[in-house]
């Protein structure tokens, strides 16, 4: 039974109880934060991530924010800004962000929702999942970058594939 058939008659569902719906079937970590926000844990080959949905019923847009920790050399900032524009320039459902004073890497994402759309349990799940494959794809370039003194240009030759895993 595929995750949405359970939500085929529920049109009025809110986005986050879908979310805790799938972290529950996936037996994901999660905390729900607020009525609008859920956070949770979700385990990669290269990280743990922690990824945090939230609705805004003003824009109507689910949020998605996925992190992991990165703490680079200052001396290596401008590589890291180089590779996150040219790994931005291969994603095209997110992008990636680096927040120095919390020494996170950040991949966001916005789905729209205008006119009282619903998000089903398969596409919030395809959400999440493409944050945690987008992160699993550029990590070893950010790693190579950042500790590796490899050029952004020779670092991102290891994410040209895209990387398959579970999420």
């Amino acid at each position: 039974m595929a995750l949405s058939e359970d939500f085929l008659f529920s049109e009025d569902l809110h986005p986050i109880d879908v979310v805790e719906h799938l972290a529950e079937a996936h037996d994901w970590d999660f905390d729900r934060v607020t009525e609008d926000q859920i956070a949770m844990t979700v385990e990669g080959q290269w990280r743990t991530y922690s990824i945090t949905l939230a609705w805004s019923a003003q824009d109507e847009t689910l949020r998605l924010i996925s992190t992991f920790e990165m703490d680079p050399p200052s001396e290596r900032m401008a590589e890291l800004h180089d590779l996150l524009n040219r790994a931005n320039d291969m994603c095209w459902t997110g992008a990636f962000t680096y927040w120095r004073e919390q020494r996170l890497m950040v991949w966001r994402y916005g789905l729209l929702l205008a006119g009282g759309q619903g998000a089903t349990a398969d596409q919030i799940d395809r959400l999440i999942g493409a944050a945690v494959v987008a992160s699993e794809r550029f990590y070893p370039a950010f790693q190579l970058a950042c500790w590796g003194d490899q050029s952004p240009e020779e670092a991102m030759k290891v994410a040209i594939a895209e990387a398959y895993g579970r999420a």
